[in-house]
Formats: structure tokens, C-alpha cells, sequence
């Protein structure tokens, strides 16, 4: 009879069990990693700012290497919980020069094991994760799936300006972006120029940001959250739009096709973001803000280029930079925006 090390389940038939193991696999029983920050629940991912790009490959040193792991948005000073069970190492140092935030652990999944036997399958490999630029709690023992496991280090003191974010660094440093955001494309934030596909016939709006695909919300950052209805103003007020992520100098385009009308200034004070314009059509009348658009009146067309995005960390360092998206009528926009999400 051979023993063979499987995670520990109460004792079933051995057909029982082979289902089992189908429906949830050993050692680890879910299918993609909890969220690793606060404040941000979907593992979202850093987009371009002035030092380069958070997705898995983006470019380093000036294209002569390649990013080996992920960058998960994460504020200064917020904490962090594990992404799986399993067992802690470290110190890991990533800049191994002591600065603010070279610090950070490894998890690799291990799972409560015991002897089972005549079992046809092998033991499953687990995770092995390095996550950089976070103080651990501690660097050895076991921990739980979403158990807190430290806090975000100070990253703008090292590079003011910069998205914050956790680096995600798988130990093989194979691409770990389906287990951090399931259901999602790889490489969303990826720096491409390209257009979005043509869709004219589709009943919700176009991409509205190169890099963007899904228009993805702004989560929160130390300027506060970027949903609909967020609290503004030490929440004597209340965000009556909704941030899209927009890398400073990306192309913008129109979510839908209509006529232009602006400028529109939302800050009045002549920075470095206050432009903007309004398209009202198809039903739909919405303000595009901290844009500089290619003209401010005429037909546009839902998916044509109308205009870049502006430098937003010049006014506000460190944000997650995005297009401020407000309805006239102050009415909610995320349906629209969000509508056949990962399709």
C-alpha cells in the first residue's frame, strides 16, 4: 500500500473522495488569491506613471529587462494580509540598500498534510509568493488565507510620485496576474496606443482610456476612493462621479458618440489638469475632466480619439491617476462604464 502526503479531509470512499479533489483542489480551496491590501478588494493593478508600468512584463531599464512580477496597488501605510495559507520566510530584500521600504516575506503554500493511502494522484504543488515592499508582522510560522500579515511601507518617500503598490512576485517567476484578478485579462494595464475594437452596435459605452480595457474604477489611494458616491471633504460630501484609471498622457476616447461642447474647468484655478469637455448624445450627456480634448466642439464618434489624458501626478503626486467621468445629472455612470465587464 502506498502513503502518499494529501491535505487532511475527513475519511470518505475513495470515489467520494476523487470528487472531492475535483471540486476542490488539495491544499489550496480556492481558486484565486484573497485580496492582499485594503482597499483595494480586487487585486487591482498599478497602471504607467513616470517610473514605468505594474503589469507582468512591463518593461525595466529602459527596455533591456522585463518585469518579473506584479504590482498590486496598495497605499502607504495600509495593511496587508496573506494572499494564501502557507508558510512565512524571510527577510526578502529587493533594493538590498536599507532604504524605506526594502523589506518584505515569502509564502509558500503549504496546508495541513497527512497520510492517506492507495491514492492514485500525486500531492499538488503549491503557491510560492514573494510580496516586497511590506513590513511582516513576523518573517516565520504559519498563516492563514487572509490573515493580516503586515503594512505597507512608505514607498513615496523613496519614489514620490509613484502608484503604491505591493510587488507580487511569483518564486518561479511565472505571471501571477490570473490567481490576483480572476476573469480578467492578462496584462490590463499593459502601455499599448491601440485603439478600441470597433463598437458602434453595443448598447454600452466604448473603452475610455488606452490601457484601460475594462475601464477600471480608481480604487483608493491617500487623496481618498475614486466609486461613486466616496466621501469627499472629511465626508461632508459625496463623489457624484466616477474615476477611471487613465495613465497621465494616455489617449482618451469617447465612450460613446455625440456632440462636444467645453471647456469644461472643474478645478478654476488654471493647474495642470483643469480642462475638460461634455458629449451629450445617444441619451447619454457626461463630463470628461482632467483631459485636454483634441477639440471642444462638433460630432464625435463613440471609440474615436478625443483627446490625452493630462499630467495629473505633477498636482496631485502620487494618485492613481484617472479621467474624472461625471453624468450631468449627477446620476451614477458605473453601469455604463462597467457594463460586459471582462468580456
Amino acid at each position: 500500500r502506498t502513503r502518499l502526503n494529501f491535505p487532511c479531509f475527513p475519511s470518505f470512499p475513495h470515489g467520494v473522495f476523487a470528487k472531492q479533489l475535483d471540486g476542490h483542489p488539495p491544499q489550496q480551496q480556492h481558486r484565486h488569491w484573497a485580496p492582499i491590501c485594503s482597499g483595494n478588494p480586487t487585486n487591482q493593478i498599478r497602471g504607467c506613471d513616470r517610473y514605468g508600468c505594474g503589469n507582468f512584463g512591463a518593461d525595466r531599464h529602459s527596455g533591456k529587462e522585463k518585469h518579473g512580477g506584479v504590482d498590486v496597488i496598495c497605499r502607504d501605510g495600509a495593511t496587508v494580509y496573506a494572499p494564501f495559507s502557507g508558510q512565512l520566510s524571510g527577510p526578502i530584500r529587493f533594493f538590498h540598500n536599507g532604504n524605506a521600504i526594502d523589506d518584505g516575506v515569502q509564502i509558500r503554500g503549504s496546508g495541513n498534510w497527512c497520510f492517506l493511502t492507495s491514492l492514485p494522484l500525486p500531492p499538488p504543488p503549491g503557491y510560492c509568493v514573494k510580496l516586497v515592499c511590506i513590513h511582516p508582522i513576523r518573517y516565520h510560522g504559519h498563516i492563514r488565507r487572509g490573515q493580516q500579515l503586515g503594512r505597507m511601507l512608505p514607498m513615496q518617500k523613496v519614489f514620490p510620485g509613484i502608484i503604491s503598490h505591493i510587488h507580487v512576485e511569483n518564486c518561479d517567476r511565472s505571471d501571477p496576474t490570473h490567481l490576483l484578478t480572476p476573469g480578467k485579462k492578462k496584462n490590463p494595464n499593459k502601455k499599448k496606443d491601440v485603439p478600441p475594437l470597433p463598437q458602434q452596435g453595443s448598447g454600452r459605452w466604448a473603452t475610455v482610456c488606452a490601457g484601460n480595457p475594462t475601464n477600471e474604477i480608481r480604487g483608493c489611494d491617500k487623496y481618498g476612493c475614486g466609486y461613486y458616491g466616496a466621501p469627499r471633504r472629511s465626508g461632508k460630501g459625496k463623489h457624484r462621479a466616477v474615476d477611471v484609471i487613465c495613465a497621465d498622457g494616455a489617449t482618451v476616447y469617447a465612450p460613446f458618440s455625440g456632440q462636444l461642447s467645453g471647456p469644461v474647468k472643474f478645478f478654476h484655478n488654471g493647474n495642470a489638469i483643469d480642462d475638460g469637455v461634455q458629449i451629450q448624445g445617444s441619451g447619454f450627456c457626461v463630463k470628461l475632466l482632467c483631459i485636454h480634448p483634441i477639440r471642444y466642439n462638433g460630432a464625435i464618434s463613440k471609440g474615436q480619439v478625443l483627446g490625452k489624458m493630462l499630467p495629473m501626478q505633477r498636482v496631485f503626486p502620487g494618485i492613481i491617476s484617472h479621467i474624472h467621468i461625471e453624468n450631468c445629472d449627477h446620476s451614477d455612470p458605473t453601469s455604463n462604464l462597467e457594463r460586459g465587464k471582462g468580456q
